[in-house]
């Protein structure tokens, strides 16, 4: 099953798949191929799982693409449950490297019986466009259990650092962190410390002791000024969100999954998400936009999954999801929310960020859109709504984007963060949106698909608008 088209460099195709979430452990191998665009050929294939020489060394890293290699008559030619890549890939023909988002192994919030099948999982890998060699990889999460894989394209930069001149990857994630990475390398342009997380999964599993945090960019999930977690549209709505808390487990955006349900801030939506940022080159920004709510996970044992089994732990709906081949089934409420259904946590719910790539800094961060279509009027004052999909930046300094829960296109200024303009949609645009010109000198437009979202509660359709720039822009 595909989610994202292939990448196309040269006269060679590569694709990776996806699978369903929480299924089983049997899901099929997440293994990335490479075909011949004329012939159809099968050049060649990587399964992302690690094999070693008698160096000590991943076979794949060491020149040796254990995918390649000839098989017994009995040996399986791919693992199940391995880590695939659903998202977008990115290609650099110069340096002849393909780069592959991965997601984490299956199931997401159950990883005891994985092994060595998570060395590549939640990673950024560079492959070799010729043979499929790993010439490198990047690990966003360790031992991941909280469905944090990496979701959008790796996408790529050229700027100068301290007066030197880089080849760029930027990598967003949904635990709010951008990675900046030499794509030559993979090594990182500003530090990335190892911070210790909070401890103690489940009987079976077990939590790395710490996690990969970027110290340039900051997070985007920390915005300046008093935050508490709970917050309420009426007292009696927060008093809610506040009782659900205390049952729950908390202690930060790495807080294992749990018997008694565990809070997971950001969630599998993000922070950031399948839309990835923009990039504007004369600029040297990068844009980004993120989600900012959380979403509630309990594992259940597996002798009480074919019951009712204990009560919900959280308001709103949930998804009851068996992980078949693990000792647990779990639920996952897809908004941690009120019984009113308004978010638990404040606003704004969502943001839009510029990031000067020269510096690391985040130059400005605004909210990004509005309560309206959301709530009822008069609410429609909050700042800042959940938002899913991507922006575009344009040479003129406009950044495009929609994404948002209420029913708009907006444009911001590159450099300042500021809103200069907004145009009206049939229903949310959580695609991305396009910009182009028909002829040189002719008038420049921009384009995106308005087809709401299931999982975001905005209305279906099936529209493509169409706006036009004014001609001084």
């Amino acid at each position: 099953m595909l989610n994202t088209p292939p990448a196309i460099t040269g006269n060679t195709l590569i694709t990776g798949g996806s699978v369903a979430d929480n299924i089983t452990t049997a899901v099929p191998s997440g293994v990335i191929r490479a075909y011949d665009l004329s012939s159809g050929k099968l050049l060649w294939a990587w399964e992302p799982v690690i094999a070693v020489t008698e160096s000590g060394k991943a076979a794949s890293e060491a020149g040796d693409n254990p995918a390649n290699a000839p098989l017994n008559a009995d040996t399986p030619r791919y693992q199940q449950g391995t880590t695939n890549s659903w998202s977008y890939l990115s290609v650099d023909p110069e340096l002849g490297l393909v780069y592959v988002p991965t997601g984490n192994t299956s199931p997401d919030y159950y990883g005891g019986h994985r092994g060595n099948l998570d060395h590549y999982s939640s990673s950024v890998v560079a492959l070799s466009i010729e043979t499929g060699d790993v010439v490198w990889h990047f690990q966003t999460v360790h031992h991941d259990i909280w469905d944090f894989d990496v979701p959008s394209q790796p996408t790529l930069f050229e700027t100068d650092i301290d007066g030197r001149a880089v080849k760029g990857l930027a990598q967003t994630t949904k635990q709010g962190y951008v990675f900046l990475l030499d794509r030559q390398t993979g090594e990182p342009l500003f530090p990335v410390e190892e911070v210790p997380m909070p401890q103690g999964a489940v009987p079976g599993d077990y939590t790395a002791p710490t996690q990969p945090v970027p110290v340039k960019p900051r997070s985007l999930l920390d915005l300046p000024g008093e935050r508490g977690p709970i917050w309420g549209l009426v007292p009696w709505d927060k008093w809610a969100c506040k009782n659900t808390l205390s049952s729950l487990r908390y202690e930060g955006p790495f807080t294992p999954p749990a018997l008694e349900g565990a809070l997971h801030m950001p969630s599998a939506f993000g922070g950031q998400n399948w839309g990835g940022p923009a990039i504007d080159p004369g600029r040297h920004k990068l844009v980004v936009n993120t989600l900012h709510m959380g979403t509630v996970v309990q594992l259940i044992p597996r002798d009480q999954c074919d019951g009712e089994g204990p009560e919900p732990v959280a308001d709103g709906p949930f998804l009851l999801e068996p992980s078949e081949g693990t000792p647990y089934c779990n639920r996952r409420w897809l908004g941690f929310v009120s019984p009113l259904g308004v978010p638990c946590t404040p606003p704004p719910w969502g943001t839009l960020a510029g990031i000067d790539l020269r510096t690391g800094n985040v130059d400005w961060q605004v909210p990004l859109g509005t309560t309206r279509d959301m709530a009822p009027w008069p609410f429609w004052y909050i700042q800042g709504s959940p938002n899913l999909g991507g922006p575009v930046s344009t040479a003129s300094g406009l950044t495009f984007i929609g994404a948002t829960t209420d029913h708009f296109l907006r444009a911001f200024d590159t450099d300042t963060g500021e809103e200069l303009w907004k145009g009206r949609l049939p229903t949310s645009g959580h695609g991305l949106p396009i910009t182009y010109q028909l002829t040189e000198e002719g008038p420049q437009y921009v384009v995106i698909a308005a087809g709401g979202h299931a999982a975001m509660g905005t209305p279906p359709g099936d529209y493509l608008i169409a706006f036009r720039l004014p001609e001084d822009s």
